[in-house]
Parts: C-alpha cells; structure tokens; sequence
C-alpha cells in the first residue's frame, strides 16, 4: 500500500481480512514455525504444542487465505509459507515491537 494511493473500500476490506487470519497467537506460531521451511503435519503439532485437530483447524484457514500452501506425499501432509511476504511483515512488526519495548523498559531505568 502505497501512501499516494487510496485504497478501495473493497481493497481495504482485503487488506483488513488478511489481518484477522494473521491476528491469532497459533497462527502465528505456525508461521514462525514454518520459517525454516517446509514441515509436515506432526511435525507442526510437535513444534507448536498444540492438539492435531486445533492445527488442523489453523493450517485450513491458513491455507484458504493463501497464506500457506499444501503438498500431499502418501499419507503425509507438507505445509509451507507460499506468501513471500509474510515472513518480512512479522520481520518488520517484530522489530517494530521490540524498539517500542526497549523504549518503554528505559521509562523504568531498564535497557
């Protein structure tokens, strides 16, 4: 999103439905989780400590947003990022955040 440009309501309404996929603690996990690459179901339960049917869940609305894509391999499931942009917009919120903590810890006297 460009500053000269405005969006559309309908784009807008794209923009906001991309957040709410993303504004979910597991989701994110997940994510974090497949930053190295691709990974397959149990592996995913494994990393994230989560229950097979609650990432399950998870990875669909993942998958249906085209956050991630799917790879079937016999009875395997392989889940990867297939949004290139994702892992730079958590780099970039993270960062964000991390400055903004740092900023509040000095208010304490802390660094």
């Amino acid at each position: 999103m460009s500053k000269s440009a405005l969006l559309t309501d309908q784009a807008l309404d794209l923009v906001a439905r991309r957040f709410a996929v993303l504004a979910e603690p597991m989701r994110l996990r997940l994510l974090q989780a497949l930053f190295a690459g691709e990974r397959n179901v149990s592996d995913l339960v494994t990393a994230t400590e989560g229950t097979q049917a609650n990432i399950s869940r998870h990875l669909q609305t993942l998958t249906a947003a085209h956050v991630l894509s799917r790879r079937k391999e016999g009875l395997q499931v392989f889940y990867k990022i297939s949004d290139p942009t994702i892992p730079k917009l958590c780099e970039l919120m993270c960062g964000s955040l991390e400055k903004q903590l740092a900023k509040q810890a000095s208010h304490f006297g802390r660094s």
